[in-house]
């Protein structure tokens, strides 16, 4: 494997050896010339090329790891990470929106639209009377990148006030997505989000295509336009995919 033309003797003195690789790994990444799912120096490499310790070419590779550049597969050796997918904890944020922006290409299945009536615990949610209409939908959110197998990123299964928001029905939300035609037909005003990690049920398995052990990320929202709650959702999200994050800025920072 060509490592390139990087020499440690030419890196600042003062930087400790393991930064030297981390450095060099990261250059490559970021450029291009390493992409995702490429087979990164071992540390057999790294040790002749940078004249190192094997415990200094350990800490470069297992720091990169931590941080989310690389992946290690024991026994096949370390590669270059997908770029990590995320999506925020305080903003309502739309999804495709947010596959776009990587470059990548969003598409969704509609398994479920349907109106129903609300039972004790959707009415609770909503504030409003047993018995009320709300609306329904279940969707499958996936991704694609390249000339790759689009991927299952989200399910989302959504609750909407009938009442609020009457035409949400009629769209058949492939050229927008729910939470598009929401933000466009009301400003929420608040919000609520609770974060718990699940054990996915044979249906979540079925439609994110993931094992029965593998843990997924549930995201519950609610969200509000003056006094109504507008809708109701909870977005599952396979941990090995997806990551949530949140940044605030105080208003006294």
């Amino acid at each position: 494997m060509s490592l390139g033309t990087t020499s440690p003797a030419t890196a600042p003195l003062a930087r400790p050896l393991y930064r030297h690789i981390k450095v060099f790994v990261r250059e490559h990444v970021e450029s291009g010339a390493w992409p995702p799912g490429h087979r990164v120096p071992s540390e057999n490499e790294l040790v002749s090329q940078f004249n190192v310790s094997r415990m200094t070419a350990h800490r470069a590779l297992r720091e990169l790891q931590q941080e989310g550049v690389l992946a290690r597969r024991p026994g096949v050796g370390t590669f270059v990470r997908e770029p990590s997918r995320r999506t925020s904890l305080i903003d309502i944020r739309n999804i495709a929106d947010e596959i776009t922006a990587r470059g990548n290409r969003h598409s969704c299945s509609v398994e479920l639209k349907a109106t129903i009536i609300a039972t004790d615990q959707l009415a609770t949610a909503f504030d409003l009377d047993r018995g009320t209409e709300l609306f329904h939908v279940v969707l499958v959110h996936r991704e694609r990148t390249g000339h790759d197998k689009a991927v299952p990123v989200q399910l989302e299964n959504r609750y909407v006030n009938a009442k609020v928001v009457s035409d949400f029905l009629e769209h058949d939300f492939k050229s927008s997505t729910p939470t598009a035609l929401l933000l466009a037909a009301i400003q929420p005003d608040e919000i609520e989000h609770t974060v718990t990690a699940i054990r996915p049920t044979k249906e979540h398995q079925r439609l994110l295509e993931v094992k029965s052990g593998e843990p997924c990320l549930s995201l519950h929202r609610r969200s509000w336009s003056g006094e109504h709650v507008v809708t109701v959702a909870e977005l599952i999200y396979p941990a090995s995919r997806y990551s949530l994050h949140g940044r605030h800025r105080p208003a006294n920072v």
